[in-house]
Order: structure tokens, then C-alpha cells, then sequence
């Protein structure tokens, strides 16, 4: 599984990024990150302690539902399905069709590299 690289941008830093891949006038590079945060407190509230070991927890034991999930980690479903959805929208995560109707989440990378300029 590929590692996640992630980088640290301001809102304006990756605006301007944005609209110069729009205008054609910059072309990614295959290294660079693919997930921007604006900072390192907002990276450090994704990864905390808690969800780094959620999506150790996912990775490992590959849960067939939600529901299943909720009962390995103790934690209440509502607020587990919150924390899901912020790890989705970084694209740490994704859904799969589970058992029946349920949805499975499942892990997209082994782990995280940082690119940070000063």
C-alpha cells in the first residue's frame, strides 16, 4: 500500500496552486503531495493519536461495517461516522459495500510523508 504525501500550504499558497493547474500554467510533478493543509495544527487535528490509531484499527482488522467498527473501538457510531467522513474527505479513507447494505471503511495508504517548506 503507497504512502500518502501531504504538504503544507496557505489558503492563498494552494488557491494560486489551483487556478494555475486550471490555466494550464502548472503541471504537478508525480512527488508532490496530493493532500494541502494550511497548517500544522490542522494536520495535527486529522492525525491525531485517536484517529492515527482508528486507521491502524481499519488497516489491521479490515471492519465489515460501521456498526462493527463502533464495537472494536467503543467509540458511539454517530460520532465515529464524523470522524470517517473528515478521514474520507483527506483521502485517507474510503467506503466499500460491506455486508449487505452496510458500508466497510478501508484504508487508501500504509502512512503519511510530510513535505513542509519554511
Amino acid at each position: 500500500m503507497p504512502m500518502l504525501k501531504v504538504g503544507i500550504a496557505s489558503l492563498e499558497q494552494y488557491k494560486a496552486r489551483t487556478l494555475a493547474i486550471a490555466r494550464g500554467e502548472y503541471k504537478p510533478e508525480p512527488g508532490e503531495p496530493k493532500v494541502w493543509f494550511q497548517s500544522i495544527e490542522s494536520l495535527s487535528q486529522v492525525l491525531s493519536d485517536k484517529n492515527r490509531a482508528l486507521l491502524a484499527l481499519i488497516a489491521d482488522t479490515k471492519p465489515q461495517s460501521l456498526n462493527e467498527l463502533a464495537l472494536k473501538t467503543g467509540r458511539a457510531k454517530s460520532n465515529l461516522s464524523r470522524t470517517l467522513r473528515t478521514l474520507e474527505r483527506y483521502g485517507l479513507i474510503r467506503f466499500e459495500q460491506g455486508v449487505g447494505r452496510q458500508l466497510a471503511p478501508r484504508t487508501n495508504y500504509a502512512g503519511i510523508s510530510l513535505e513542509m517548506p519554511f
